[in-house]
């Protein structure tokens, strides 16, 4: 038998008038008729509120407006399509129809991720740029053992570089490399006496974690808390305006995400380069914890703006398919 699905709401008297043409030819094509309030998904409400009512009855799908003829044809030409299907290939056929009648724990992980993904997203950007501020909240507190766990953590994920680092509880808020150029604060070689001279490959300054007098770091860096808490910040924002705003071009994303993230890091790390033969035109920089917090800000922000609204076409999608199987199986 044919499934219809007719897409409705509340007060709506072209949609009471479908349903009930839809009543008026089951005698002449049977078929389930399942009605799915489109209000019950903030998704199925952008999608198909200019165009209700909306019927879909095999792969043809009828929207307003429409005559009694047009629904008729449509269901003619689906139930015969039906027939042809069982003829052509009866065993395919009952295989996919088998699946198709039956909710599976796949369907029901499926439609909860596609329900849930913005909030599962949102916690695992919350835990992943938070978890590196408790250890410098571990060291003053004296659990030292729990604040070595969260830096060896996050060191693959970070290069942890003190000098390029977040601190809390000390002198400074942070310990810039001298070739910064900060002199308003004190320098990083200053707060410890480890230099590039004393320290090339700067691995004592990936693992110094901080005293009691100059604080302690953050477990990532200044431009990666600000990509990710940026990240975690559009989350909030699109969770809160009921995921409608639209995805960023991707030509914007390169402009205003990428470029100018990979200016700064790109042109610093180039001319700290050994023997950098662009050393007249490209002179040793470091950059500033300010530069990296708002590059780092721009890109994470850039970032989630493409991936996040992707995202949730590719989810609402997902939503629709497995809301219009339960609907047609549980009616």
């Amino acid at each position: 038998m044919l499934n219809v699905v007719l897409y409705s709401r509340s007060g709506c008297h072209l949609c009471e008038e479908a349903e009930r043409e839809l009543h008026a030819l089951q005698e002449t094509i049977p078929h389930k008729l399942t009605i799915i309030d489109i209000e019950s998904d903030p998704a199925l409400l952008r999608r198909f509120l200019p165009d209700i009512p909306v019927i879909e009855v095999g792969p043809y799908r009828l929207k307003a407006p429409f005559t009694r003829a047009e629904l008729q044809m449509t269901l003619g030409a689906a139930a015969d399509r039906l027939a042809q299907l069982e003829r052509l290939d009866a065993a395919a056929y009952r295989k996919s129809a088998t699946l198709a009648a039956h909710i599976t724990r796949a369907d029901r992980i499926s439609y909860w991720i596609s329900r849930h993904y913005l909030f599962v997203l949102n916690l695992f950007l919350f835990l992943y740029v938070g978890l590196p501020f408790l250890a410098p909240v571990f060291k003053v507190i004296g659990w030292d053992v729990p604040a070595s766990l969260v830096y060896r953590i996050y060191r693959p994920l970070c290069h942890q570089w003190a000098f390029r680092s977040w601190f809390l509880f000390g002198e400074q808020a942070y310990y810039p490399h001298a070739a910064a150029g900060l002199s308003d604060v004190m320098s990083f070689e200053e707060a410890t006496g480890i230099t590039d001279a004393n320290d090339p490959s700067r691995y004592q300054a990936r693992l110094f974690e901080g005293t009691p007098r100059l604080g302690y770091k953050v477990a990532l860096c200044q431009r990666d808390v600000a990509i990710w808490g940026a990240m975690l910040l559009f989350g909030l924002v699109y969770a809160l305006t009921g995921r409608r705003l639209p995805a960023l071009h991707w030509m914007l994303w390169l402009f205003l995400g990428i470029a100018p993230a990979a200016l700064d890091g790109l042109s610093q790390l180039i001319s700290q380069i050994p023997g950098n033969f662009l050393s007249p035109y490209l002179p040793y920089r470091e950059s500033t914890p300010l530069l990296r917090t708002v590059t780092g800000f721009l890109f994470g922000w850039m970032t989630a703006w493409m991936v996040f609204p992707t995202l949730e076409e590719t989810m609402s999608e997902s939503r629709r398919v497995l809301a219009k199987k339960f609907a047609v199986l549980r009616s």
